[in-house]
C-alpha cells in the first residue's frame, strides 16, 4: 500500500474492518469514493453520521428504530399478545418480508453459546421473561436458528416458562420448498423427519 497516499490507506483499512469486505473490495470502494463527485462522498459521510446519531434500539422489542418504540410495536393492528423471539434484527426482517406474521417481536441479540462464553445474562432473556409477566401474552413463538446455539436457546426459554399459561411454540424447520434431498444437511433432514405431518 506504499503506492497510495496515507488518506487512501486509512480508508482502505477502515473499509476492510467491515464484515465481508476484503482488502481488494476495500481498495475498490476507497478509489470509487475518491473519484466520486464531492457531493456524493459528502452525502455518504452524512448518512453514516446520521445513522450513528439517530438509530437506537426499540424500548420494547429491541429492533432498530429512530424513535423510542419501533413501527411494529407502535402499530395498533399488530397482535401484542403474540411474541416472536428471534436472535437478530436480520431474522426479524426475514420474517417480516414473508408477510406471514402479525404479532410483535423480541430480539435477543444473540444465542446461548457456553463455548463462546455467552450465557443467559449476555443476551436479552431477562427482558423477555419480564415481558412474559405482562398481561395478555398468549403465545411465544421461538424462532431462533436451528443450529446448536439456537436450539439450546429455545430449550432454555421453554424450560424457564413451563410453569406459565403462555403457549410456547417453535417454528417448523426442514426441507425448503423445491429443495433437492441430496443437498440437505443432516441436521435439516433430522428436523424434517421429526416435524413430518399427515396428508
Amino acid at each position: 500500500m506504499k503506492h497510495y497516499p496515507e488518506a487512501i490507506v486509512k480508508l482502505i483499512h477502515s473499509f476492510s474492518t467491515l464484515p465481508g469486505i476484503g482488502k481488494k473490495t476495500a481498495e475498490r470502494l476507497a478509489l470509487h469514493i475518491l473519484h466520486a463527485p464531492d457531493h456524493e462522498a459528502a452525502a455518504l459521510a452524512a448518512d453514516i453520521i446520521e445513522l450513528k446519531k439517530t438509530v437506537r434500539l426499540c424500548a420494547s422489542c429491541f429492533a432498530l428504530t429512530d424513535r423510542e418504540t419501533c413501527q411494529i410495536c407502535s402499530d395498533p393492528g399488530r397482535d401484542s399478545g403474540l411474541i416472536c423471539v428471534v436472535e437478530n434484527p436480520t431474522d426479524m426482517a426475514a420474517i417480516e418480508k414473508s408477510g406471514a406474521f402479525s404479532g410483535v417481536y423480541h430480539i435477543l441479540g444473540g444465542a446461548l453459546s457456553p463455548i463462546d462464553g455467552i450465557g443467559p445474562k449476555d443476551i436479552r432473556l431477562t427482558e423477555l421473561f419480564k415481558r412474559t409477566r405482562g398481561n395478555g401474552i398468549k403465545e411465544l413463538i421461538l424462532a431462533t436458528r436451528t443450529n446448536v446455539e439456537g436450539e439450546a436457546t429455545a430449550a432454555y426459554i421453554r424450560g424457564k416458562l413451563t410453569t406459565t399459561n403462555i403457549k410456547i411454540t417453535r417454528i417448523a424447520s426442514g426441507i425448503p420448498m423445491g429443495g433437492d434431498l441430496q443437498y440437505v444437511d443432516p441436521l435439516t433432514m433430522q428436523k424434517a423427519m421429526e416435524k413430518r405431518y399427515g396428508i
